[in-house]
């Protein structure tokens, strides 16, 4: 059943001739891990702000169409209502810390306590927030001696601990390495297996070939194309579009053309070229 529903969504910043998104259709079922690709300027961060409810409650502009999330409609919802349906997790973790509090678990907390949340509810949430996405050490730390990773933990642990129907994701690894990255990917699938619907913005390829479930391709800001990981990744189109591809794919699609990959299907990730290659 379709937790996330998108009819023909069209939309223009302020003061812009050109619309960012254009007759967006999407559908994203309960408990569904979707990630979102494209080139630069291909609408993907304005489609996870239409999600979320910032296009239009705050970035005003024009937008035609209707954005649903669990039977609610965004156009017919305050912000402030909006945000406990949809959690979202900006690119830059810095612009999502509230300056407010001192620590990382005030912080945690401080979004608990703008919502009424009971105060002997709250330790609970936090702790489990911080467990699941590794910062526990850093309860006591401020959230400004942070890395910026660590960071980029404490923006989707603020975002976790107020439970929200929706993840929205928008590249929430640019500032990590591999095995941060693995980790925070192995946090999300762990959320989606346990009934939470993710759409995430990534341009890590490789990572999202083996964990999301589907992929939908931006371009221009239209969809251009959807489907499994498998076959969206290493579509001809992609390429030619200008989409970033993973090294794997374009390594077998050259091998392909001079005769030395006899797969059908193309590689996405090491495991995949390895195989294929050593056949």
């Amino acid at each position: 059943m379709a937790i996330v529903n998108l009819q023909n969504v069209t939309y223009k910043y302020p003061l812009t001739q050109t619309a960012v998104l254009q007759n967006i259709n999407l559908q994203v079922n309960e408990g569904e891990f979707v990630a979102v690709i494209g080139p630069n300027g291909a609408g993907k961060s304005t489609l996870c702000y239409a999600i979320a409810g910032f296009v239009p409650h705050f970035f005003k502009g024009e937008m035609s169409g209707t954005v649903e999330v669990a039977g609610v409609e965004s156009a017919k919802s305050s912000l402030s209502e909006w945000v406990l349906n949809v959690g979202l997790a900006f690119q830059n973790p810095f612009n999502q810390i509230s300056g407010a509090k001192y620590t990382v678990f005030e912080e945690l907390a401080f979004g608990l306590e703008n919502i009424g949340v009971p105060r002997d509810e709250m330790p609970e949430r936090v702790e489990r927030a911080m467990r699941l996405t590794g910062i526990s050490a850093l309860a006591d730390r401020s959230p400004y001696s942070l890395s910026g990773g660590q960071q980029q933990r404490v923006a989707l642990a603020s975002i976790l601990v107020m439970q929200p129907k929706v993840l929205v994701l928008d590249e929430p690894t640019s500032q990590m390495d591999p095995i941060g990255t693995r980790e925070v990917f192995g946090v999300i699938r762990t959320l989606a297996e346990n009934g939470m619907t993710v759409i995430l913005v990534e341009h890590k390829v490789e990572w999202i070939a083996e964990f999301a479930g589907r992929v939908i391709a931006l371009h221009d800001g239209q969809i251009l194309m959807e489907g499994k990981p498998a076959e969206v990744l290493t579509s001809d189109a992609l390429a030619e579009k200008g989409f970033g591809i993973s090294r794997y794919t374009s390594t077998a699609r050259a091998a392909r053309t001079a005769g030395l990959w006899k797969k059908a299907n193309l590689p996405v990730t090491l495991d995949e070229a390895a195989e294929g290659f050593a056949k």
